[in-house]
């Protein structure tokens, strides 16, 4: 009985997580041989089968796993989100007859690096029966620089909306009587002054409360 079993598939993983065709029955599916673009899709589950069978003679997994699946895109501005593109992979691994069900995957660790040469994919299998997972965090001594991300296009004005609903509303300016202060020469607002001599001298209540 195998007991690991590891995978590496060369060039940048495709996702399919918004893609689908439907048949004239109803049923999903993907195009093969058509001659169109979306054979990327079948194909590239194909390459990932093939690999994964070549690499792991005779290893079939039917209990749950442990997955480690490290990314290497070819560049760091342009590739899929990372998140997306499992999809894809398990489905081929799951053709290549290496596990019988993807849902056998029951702990999965996902990292993503960057090889401009050598862009692939190499996922680690481990029986959960035979093997724990010890995971992590550890704040860094020295922290690296910190890469900021952009919302997706179609969500920026989505996005905006929901910043400017969450800030406070904006405080008006308080109505000015056309009055001054008399210590402070600042505008009167309503109802914030005290009158005195018959109403020639006003006094902001703020200045009135340091005379006294």
């Amino acid at each position: 009985m195998a007991d690991y079993a590891k995978i590496v598939v060369p060039g940048t993983p495709i996702s399919k997580s918004n893609f689908k065709m439907v048949s004239k029955s109803g049923r999903f599916f993907l195009p093969r041989d058509s001659g169109s673009y979306s054979d990327r899709y079948a194909n590239y589950e194909a390459a990932i089968a093939l690999h994964s069978r070549n690499q792991n003679p005779g290893v079939v997994f039917t209990g749950a796993l442990i997955a480690i699946l490290k990314v290497f895109y070819k560049s760091e501005k342009r590739h899929p989100d990372t998140n997306n593109i499992t999809k894809s992979i398990f489905d081929g691994v799951e053709k290549s007859g290496i596990i019988v069900n993807d849902a056998q995957i029951t702990r999965l660790v996902i990292e993503e690096y960057f090889d401009k040469e050598n862009p692939r994919f190499e996922l680690e299998l481990y029986p959960e029966h035979l093997f724990a997972m010890d995971f992590r965090v550890l704040r860094r001594e020295e922290p690296l620089r910190k890469k900021n991300y952009e919302p997706p296009s179609n969500r920026k004005g989505e996005l905006k909306k929901v910043k400017e609903m969450g800030k406070p509303p904006k405080k008006e300016a308080p109505a000015s009587t056309g009055k001054i202060c008399s210590v402070c020469q600042k505008p009167l607002a309503p109802g914030n002054y005290i009158s005195g001599n018959g109403g020639t001298t006003l006094i902001c209540k703020g200045c009135f409360a340091k005379l006294y």
